[in-house]
């Protein structure tokens, strides 16, 4: 088996994950609404290595989408 680091997993008020459901019918990028997709996803409990598989990225790469939304929140889902 895999060895797997500390679960990372980020917790949602009810208006955070409303704002990024909103985001999945705005006119925003594709990447901005997967990273909105990524983060409720892990709220709702999904480990990040299903998340990685369900949107065909890399485990470090939806790691990244979770860490800058921990440390930047809504700013962190767009490009700088």
């Amino acid at each position: 088996t895999k060895s797997m680091g500390a679960r990372l997993r980020v917790f949602l008020t009810h208006e955070q994950d409303q704002t990024l459901l909103k985001i999945r019918t705005a006119d925003v990028p594709r990447k901005v609404k997967d990273r909105a997709a990524i983060i409720r996803l892990s709220a709702h409990g999904w480990y990040v290595e299903n998340i990685a598989a369900h949107f065909n990225l890399t485990v470090q790469t939806v790691r990244d989408v979770l860490h800058k939304w921990e440390k930047q929140g809504l700013e962190g889902l767009w490009e700088q």
